[in-house]
């Protein structure tokens, strides 16, 4: 491969003020150091299900989705295009899923929603790539038209009267229900982590809860996506075909001129992402057994988030897609007093902060970090739970806390969201 390639595509070595980039070793050691920050929350606080198998189980069921969507993301902002209509694919994906599932099983089901998800994938594809249309209005454009379209569909398709959805249990604003997917359970060692989980031991069984999780009842789909996961970085980032998409996203004319065709990655990489996103939305709709309208609930924009957390890496964003579906689930399951659990993390995260504001001489940041943790400390210590909308909206909250917190480390693909017309550069 050529060198000026090679340039072309190779991000900075150090974000923004001189800092090296977030490598795997640091990831596993965040990973690590969270897993020992929720032990010891869990043990001053009493919350058990905050490392609890169930939790973690109903934390990586909830991840998939939103890793999908932000793994989608990801293929197409590297090769230079925004895709905002991540939640209008993963619409279409869901509508696809619940409309084939019911009348051919979960696998098909699947299938279909990766073919809904490209064609928003390709409709977004013509508009920016041969039109030359804004990104954002695209992705926006395809948002809208992928609601009013599933939401007329389900009217139509599901709600007709007399038909066979509507005897089979569909209505106008949902689908039949489809037969279960099959899950895996690891004999023998689901049950032992189990029982160590059991015994609250500090952080071992913590790390058994985790563990336990990630092997009892989990659905198939959930090991696609992790086989996704790892394809997407050796494909990306270890392959010719992933070097040229990426150059797409970085210098386009460059590129170009030794001999790539931008238009052609353009259109693949905007078809993988509707295609992944689409899988997304079908898991939703496998995942609880029919399409339902508004089932996707802004997950492609968390989607989003996750690809921006995650620095445009996979690694980054599986990373982001895990925080999101950990809050989605807690929230789901134990809702008011776990949540009440996290106000003290969060204030050691901002007494931690404030220190490190400190010592870098912004004063300003670090008095708003250290009155934050105070508040937050008292809240705890007056209360037995938090509001239930506050509960509810918690997975937002913490998408906010993490764009914020971590913004100063992105590094965007150059090229991204620039027009590109052969021979004119990007």
């Amino acid at each position: 491969m050529s060198t000026e390639l090679k340039s072309a595509a190779k991000p900075a070595a150090t974000g923004q003020g001189g800092r090296r980039k977030l490598t795997y070793p640091w990831v596993l050691l965040i990973v690590a150091g969270a897993l020992v920050a929720l032990s010891a929350l869990r043990a001053v606080s009493g919350a058990t299900d905050l490392t609890s198998a169930g939790q973690f189980g109903a934390a990586l069921s909830a991840a998939v989705p939103i890793g999908l969507a932000g793994l989608g993301g990801l293929w197409a902002e590297r090769a230079g295009v925004i895709n905002i209509g991540l939640e209008g694919m993963m619409m279409l994906g869901s509508f696809a899923a619940g409309w084939v599932g019911w009348q051919h099983g979960p696998w098909l089901a699947a299938l279909a929603g990766v073919v809904g998800g490209a064609l928003g994938g390709l409709v977004h594809a013509v508009a920016t790539i041969t039109f030359g249309v804004d990104h954002i209005v695209s992705g926006v454009a395809i948002n809208i038209l992928a609601l009013g379209a599933t939401q007329y569909l389900a009217t139509l398709w599901f709600g007709q009267e007399g038909s066979a959805a509507m005897l089979a249990g569909g209505n106008d604003k949902q689908s039949p229900p489809m037969p279960d997917i099959p899950t895996f359970t690891v004999p023998g060692l689901a049950d032992w982590l189990n029982g160590i989980e059991g015994h609250h031991w500090f952080l071992v069984s913590d790390l058994a809860g985790v563990l336990g999780g990630a092997v009892t009842g989990v659905p198939w789909l959930t090991l696609l996506t992790v086989g996704l996961f790892i394809g997407s970085f050796f494909l990306l980032w270890r392959s010719p075909f992933g070097l040229r998409l990426r150059s797409c996203g970085e210098a386009p004319l460059s590129a170009e001129t030794l001999g790539v065709n931008v238009y052609r990655y353009k259109y693949a990489a905007i078809l993988v992402s509707g295609a992944l996103a689409g899988l997304g939305g079908a898991f939703l709709a496998i995942s609880v057994h029919f399409y339902q309208d508004g089932q996707t609930g802004g997950r492609g924009y968390i989607g989003l988030a996750t690809m921006i957390f995650g620095n445009w890496r996979p690694g980054g964003v599986a990373l982001g897609a895990g925080l999101f579906g950990f809050m989605d689930a807690m929230q789901l399951r134990s809702g008011g007093p776990t949540v009440h659990a996290l106000l003290l993390g969060l204030a050691a995260l901002l007494a931690g902060l404030a220190l490190v504001r400190l010592r870098a001489a912004k004063r300003a940041q670090a008095a708003f970090a250290a009155v934050a943790a105070a508040v937050l400390v008292v809240w705890y210590l007056l209360s037995d739970s938090v509001p239930l909308e506050l509960v509810e909206a918690s997975p937002y909250i913490a998408t906010l806390l993490v764009l914020a917190l971590f913004s100063q480390r992105l590094r965007p693909p150059k090229a991204i969201g620039r027009p590109y017309r052969r021979g004119q550069g990007g």
